[in-house]
């Protein structure tokens, strides 16, 4: 089982990145709120991982904290919630956001989050209300800096296949990320913007 990994990211493609160990090249799958703490291409990094098997594949996630793999993996536990689900609500909230967010009963803005409808919230909030309480979160969950923008031809193009990737349908990803794009934002950037407009 594959725990931890630590070496030099070459790629980044929201929800995918590259990570080359030794020569070996690990593809992972990252929750935004890794991504946009993630340092830039070329850059040493370390990340927590979570290995995946299903029946038609063989997944492995990182995150850069426990915590991200804490929740994810106990939102796995979660009838009804796969990992493309626990990856969408980790790339909405980060582990801080989403505790208050079942502390206060906040159905609402677990609707808004992809694949996430009125049933799913209640069970997510009934059964994850005893799981986030024993979940370490650091002193600081803040993920409002600025992120590494993700160098491309077209950011409000990758920005959109990103949010597709998590989740939302082509159109309202489209949508998200138009609105969200200014000049100068690379696609990390309007990931952000667009994530923290839907909620």
């Amino acid at each position: 089982m594959i725990g931890r990994i630590r070496g030099t990211l070459l790629a980044k493609q929201p929800p995918e990145l590259l990570v080359d160990v030794n020569g070996i090249g690990y593809e992972l799958q990252a929750p935004m709120s890794t991504f946009f703490e993630l340092p830039a291409t070329g850059e040493p990094v370390t990340l927590v991982t979570h290995f995946h098997v299903r029946e038609d594949a063989q997944i492995l996630f990182g995150f850069l904290t426990e915590a991200e793999r804490s929740l994810f993996r106990e939102l796995l536990k979660v009838n009804g919630v796969g990992a493309k689900m626990a990856l969408a609500i980790l790339s909405g909230m980060n582990p801080a956001e989403f505790r208050v967010c079942v502390m206060n009963s906040d159905q609402a803005a677990l609707v808004r989050l992809p694949g996430i409808g009125k049933k799913t919230a209640e069970r997510l909030i009934v059964e994850m209300r005893d799981r986030v309480e024993g979940i370490d979160l650091p002193e600081s969950a803040d993920t409002g800096g600025p992120a590494a923008s993700t160098q491309g031809e077209d950011p409000v193009a990758e920005a959109t296949l990103a949010l597709e990737a998590l989740g939302y349908r082509p159109q309202e990803a489209a949508r998200m990320a138009k609105k969200a794009a200014a000049p100068g934002l690379g696609s990390e950037q309007i990931i952000r913007m667009a994530l923290k407009g839907a909620l």
